[in-house]
């Protein structure tokens, strides 16, 4: 029996197989002097193959998890520029019927904030008024960005990483699904091998008598 039967030609849709359920053990070793060293040790590499996806899958899973809320929180920032420009705009018609000494007596504050050095370390700053924003794309490459092409940027790497975080959860779920049925699979064939091989030793000693 080679290697390739252990799985079947059907796969879920991030194209992982699906691991067969031996129903009968004798029809699948062919016949009652089948072997089961090939196919035991065939359903062992299976599920080493399964076990070694679902330890990326794993780790995939927790970069994700982790990823998404930096995005998330980077998005809201600039979404919370963006108001406040779009605010800033518009009281600058108001401010044009508004006299000098008026706009002397109620100077605009600036915007403050706090900014994360590391994971134990913040520092205050103050926002000047603009509409770019820089934003790490990863391998040490910043960008500029205007305040709408950074947020439209942001959403779709936001969709981009809860699509695939859901993705690999199903997948997740449906590896150990097949993990189960390859080691049932394996129970079932040297279970099966077992009762065997007890029964033609009793059958044999019968025969002695």
């Amino acid at each position: 029996m080679s290697a390739k039967l252990v799985f079947q030609e059907e796969k879920n849709p991030r194209g992982i197989p699906k691991a067969p359920f031996i129903a009968n053990v004798e029809e699948y070793l062919g016949g009652p002097d089948g072997a089961v060293e090939t196919p035991l040790k065939n359903f062992q590499d299976a599920i080493a193959k399964y076990r070694y996806m679902d330890a990326n899958l794993t780790q995939r899973r927790k970069g994700l998890e982790d990823k998404i809320p930096d995005i998330r929180k980077t998005l809201h920032m600039v979404e919370f520029l963006q108001e406040k420009r779009e605010d800033r705009d518009k009281n600058d018609d108001l401010e044009d019927d508004l006299s000098d000494e008026e706009n002397s007596d109620n100077p605009e504050k600036p915007l403050t904030t706090t900014f994360e050095l590391n994971d134990t370390l913040f520092a205050e700053a103050e926002l000047e008024d603009t509409d770019t924003v820089y934003l790490w794309l990863g391998a040490n490459v910043m960008l500029s960005y205007k305040l709408s092409e950074a947020a439209s940027l942001l959403r779709s790497k936001l969709d981009l990483a809860e699509a695939s975080l859901k993705a690999t959860i199903e997948d997740l779920e449906f590896l150990r699904e097949q993990l189960t049925v390859m080691e049932v699979n394996t129970a079932r064939v040297y279970n099966w091998d077992v009762k065997r091989r007890r029964e033609r030793r009793l059958a044999g000693e019968a025969n002695e008598k």
